[in-house]
């Protein structure tokens, strides 16, 4: 499937999660309602949020596969970018880590998203997080402006992940960091996978292979590459022999081939 054609089910899927509720509340799949992903709810990939300084409920649609504040090393007054910022979840936790002082701009690509961010910050009354819209791919941001960059399970949905860290480093400040939890893979998956657009909006089958995806990250420019966390995501049955059949689903599970959630830093 071509880029373009990608990123228009990524704006159609998430852009129905938009109009829903917490999908953990509902315990749904990863895309609501429309099933596109059956069993792989995102409840079973994502970190608990609720115990977190500056948590959002109304923000948080379950959407996540880590907790990459945790790890960010975000300080009062820091300026911080978070990419596919969705309802405005790490952005609300990011807030109550910058405080007063700081900046915190979310940048999501489905326009439904943007607008039910913006109305959950209404509720707040906060004045330094703003939410726009935009390709991470071709950020609308000027050059060395975050100290800090998250993103929780969004750039395994960027089909050119180079543009997408070359983007990254461009709009952080020299001596800024990221951190990032998304979705990858420990060898490479089957075709049937790959090819499933309904799974590649679910996160699974546009994750890169591990050692792959560190080598974009260094290839950019960034120092000290490091994965703060990792765990390994189980895909049930179910999904494997939809998209697989049941022959090659038992193939894949004692391939050695695995899926796994990673939070990843790196510094400019």
């Amino acid at each position: 499937m071509k880029a373009d054609d990608l990123k228009l089910v990524v704006k159609e899927k998430y852009g129905s999660i938009a109009g829903q509720s917490n999908l953990l509340e509902q315990q749904q799949g990863c895309c609501g309602s429309s099933g596109c992903c059956g069993e792989l709810e995102f409840s079973m990939i994502g970190d608990e949020y609720t115990s977190v300084p500056g948590y959002n409920p109304d923000a948080d649609l379950g959407l996540g596969c880590g907790l990459p504040t945790e790890f960010a090393g975000i300080k009062p007054g820091d300026s911080v970018l978070d990419l596919g910022s969705g309802a405005g979840n790490d952005c609300f936790v990011t807030r109550s880590l910058v405080g007063e002082t700081g900046k915190v701009t979310g940048l999501d690509f489905t326009e439904e998203m943007v607008q039910k961010a913006r109305k959950n910050l209404a509720k707040t009354g906060f004045k330094n997080i703003e939410f726009i819209q935009g390709d991470i791919e071709k950020m609308p941001l000027p050059d060395s402006t975050f100290d800090v960059i998250l993103s929780n399970c969004v750039l395994n949905l960027v089909p050119d992940k180079q543009k997408a860290f070359s983007e990254i480093y461009r709009v952080l400040k020299p001596g800024g960091h990221f951190c990032i939890s998304d979705v990858v893979t420990s060898g490479e998956l089957p075709e049937g996978l790959k090819e499933a657009a309904e799974m590649y909006a679910g996160c699974v089958s546009g994750a890169t292979e591990k050692q792959k995806y560190l080598k974009i990250i260094e290839k950019q420019g960034f120092s000290q590459v490091e994965i703060q966390k990792e765990k390994p995501i189980v895909i049930p049955d179910s999904i494997l022999d939809k998209y697989l059949g049941e022959k090659d689903a038992e193939q894949f599970k004692h391939s050695g081939t695995g899926v796994f959630s990673i939070t990843v830093t790196a510094n400019k």
